[in-house]
């Protein structure tokens, strides 16, 4: 994830006033994506998931926290 501006291949949504902007070929590619916040003991931040891996042969599969 990075701060970014709207290409023209992008998708933007905005959701309870926060700006999402997600390119066209990784949605195809990543399927459903899920933005969650966790606060809790042991970890704290934005994790993202989706359908299925976006990396190949990625060790989380399909799971990214960042």
């Amino acid at each position: 994830m990075a701060l970014d501006e709207p290409k023209e291949t992008d998708q933007v949504f905005t959701i309870n006033d926060v700006k999402y902007i997600v390119d066209q070929e990784l949605m195809e590619k990543a399927e459903d994506i899920t933005i969650d916040f966790i606060d809790t003991p042991w970890q704290q931040g934005l994790f993202v998931t989706s359908g299925r891996p976006v990396v190949e042969g990625s060790s989380c599969g399909g799971s990214c926290s960042c």
